[in-house]
């Protein structure tokens, strides 16, 4: 869904917007084209399953509302598929996890080359 450029910029903008108002801390923010990772930090009363909540719930409501063509694509109106990873981690590992929604870009495309390349038989 996130393919055109048009559709990314408003998911991190909506994404960028709702972590705001919940004063949700978004570290690294990156969509793909099927996907987003996302590193954040939470406040102290949340939990991981309502930031998710949130998030997802908030983006697909807003790209459902300002694009009514999505209904078309998405009759039962859900946008996000029901799972999703959501891990804690240590100060220690933060900026490790920051660097790896940072580098995404990199290695998906390094899987797309592998995969439509083709790999040597064994």
């Amino acid at each position: 869904m996130f393919r055109q450029d048009k559709y990314k910029n408003l998911a991190e903008t909506f994404l960028k917007e709702i972590a705001g108002r919940h004063k949700i801390h978004i570290r690294e923010l990156y969509v793909m084209p099927e996907h987003i990772h996302m590193s954040v930090e939470l406040p102290p009363h949340m939990s991981q399953s309502k930031a998710l909540q949130l998030l997802k719930g908030g983006l697909s409501y807003r790209l459902f509302k300002e694009n009514p063509d999505f209904r078309l694509r998405y009759p039962n109106g859900h946008f996000f598929s029901p799972g999703a990873c959501a891990n804690s981690t240590g100060y220690a590992t933060v900026d490790i996890v920051d660097n790896y929604v940072r580098t995404q870009r990199d290695i998906h495309q390094q899987l797309l080359t592998t995969f439509t390349t083709g790999s040597p038989a064994l």
